[in-house]
């Protein structure tokens, strides 16, 4: 990882390179350079402990490149709120949107210092569109709607966006509440875009290695679970499942993975 001295001197974030870190393993898995040997070492364990460690990555990217286009494309959307964003890497949601749109407002959220440190290369935007970045807790959604307030217009429909991310409120019913909690501000309309592990007890092992780590904790949800989150939202085909099924493009679906999730849309 490249560290500069105006992060270190003006943050003054500690990164914490000898312990593994959640973003910066994820960003091992990708292929990325913004991790440090304690995260490629935990990356090799769990890939060697679990095997289908990498796809659960590479296909959470994928699905997120395929649901911005059609949300831009297809739906109109012009609006995301991205929930734990994690480490900047290639095809982020400001560059998939705008890239279709120009005039796409992104608003990222995180409160990890290790992406804080990193926040400049999400700052990014086209002249006719804005991205913003907040350095809050995804539990409160009060205080990231009222500061979200500033780059979108929370009167009209957004995309809300949790990416392999709501695992880390490790109790289901409070993983439940929160995503609602998010999903009742947001105007008639929006589209709740939401992918995690499915629960089994192959990942629930994996999960508690990765946990013994020292690294932030992640709990797979069940479907029910998943489904319950977006209770009072439309769910269309292909429904909850296999992200890789979700508008798979001409290259076909592949090989199901244990990455579940959906797009689901608030009732206008």
């Amino acid at each position: 990882m490249t560290e500069t001295p105006d992060h270190q001197t003006n943050l003054e974030i500690d990164l914490q390179p000898h312990k593994p870190h959640s973003a910066r393993f994820w960003n091992a898995l990708l292929g990325g350079k913004d991790n440090y040997p304690a995260d490629q070492e935990l990356a090799e364990k769990m890939k060697m402990e679990f095997p289908d460690a990498v796809d659960l990555a590479v296909s959470t990217r994928a699905f997120l490149k395929r649901s911005v286009t059609h949300l831009v494309a297809e739906d109109g959307y012009r609006q995301f709120l991205d929930i734990g964003t994690g480490l900047p890497t290639a095809d982020n949601t400001h560059e998939v949107a705008q890239r279709t749109a120009p005039d796409a407002r992104i608003v990222y959220v995180d409160n990890d210092p290790i992406v804080l440190a990193h926040a400049r290369a999400l700052l990014t935007s086209t002249p006719e569109g804005a991205t913003d970045y907040l350095d809050a807790d995804l539990n409160r959604p009060d205080t990231i709607f009222t500061e979200a307030a500033r780059t979108l217009d929370l009167d009209q429909p957004i995309v809300l966006m949790f990416m392999s991310v709501i695992g880390h409120v490790t109790n289901p019913t409070q993983a439940i509440n929160l995503v609602q909690a998010y999903t009742s501000r947001l105007a008639p309309g929006s589209a709740l875009v939401l992918c995690t592990t499915l629960a089994s007890p192959e990942i629930d092992a994996a999960n508690r290695s990765y946990a013994d780590s020292g690294t932030q904790p992640y709990v797979a949800s069940t479907a029910d679970t998943m489904l319950a989150m977006a209770d009072g939202l439309t769910i269309p085909h292909p429904g909850l499942g296999p992200i890789n099924r979700w508008h798979p493009g001409p290259a076909g679906a592949g090989n199901d993975t244990r990455q579940w999730g959906y797009i689901a849309y608030k009732p206008a």
